[in-house]
């Protein structure tokens, strides 16, 4: 019989390194949200008790993720993640033995108004998924494929330990 601890996976701690090309990326968009932050307080004029509220909607409007499915089979687990908008060179998908990263930075056109505007409605131009997996996989058996808005990224788990006969030895003389 298995026990509530047995049952629940240990949280693993998430280290970047400098030399880590995600470490840049992460700080990059800590630096976004940091700024869009800062323009939310300013333009509440520097309202104290509002700093949460204000670095909670920055990120949200800057790392708006989309729907993710997990669905897992005896072999594999299929990630499904709806990234609307984002092209195949805008995307990178990065992967650990027990987690995957999801990382989209895509330019914005140049905006044109005319007229005053009633509605207005924008897209997220990065993403950011930091998925834990619920089995080990085999890093070197990984498969990303977009379509339709769709990123759909197929991982081998990795083979449990493997039963090995034991054999005896004749005792040499």
């Amino acid at each position: 019989m298995e026990t509530a601890t047995e049952l629940l996976r240990a949280p693993e701690i998430f280290k970047l390194f400098a030399a880590d090309p995600l470490f840049e990326r992460v700080q990059e968009i800590k630096e976004l949200i940091a700024c869009r932050a800062y323009e939310l307080s300013e333009a509440r004029g520097f309202t104290h008790g509002h700093e949460l509220e204000d670095w909670l909607r920055a990120q949200s409007e800057i790392l708006r993720g989309g729907p993710v499915d997990i669905r897992e089979t005896e072999t594999e687990l299929t990630i499904c993640a709806e990234v609307p908008g984002f092209r195949e060179r805008d995307l990178e998908v990065r992967i650990e033995p027990r987690r995957l990263f999801i990382s989209g930075k895509r330019q914005e056109g140049p905006e044109r108004r005319q007229g005053k505007t009633v509605y207005s409605e924008r897209q997220a131009n990065q993403i950011f998924f930091v998925l834990d997996l619920p089995a080990p996989i085999d890093p070197d058996k990984v498969n990303a494929t977009l379509s339709d808005g769709v990123l759909e990224v197929k991982l081998l788990k990795a083979e449990a330990g493997k039963k090995i006969p034991v054999r005896t030895k004749a005792a040499s003389a």
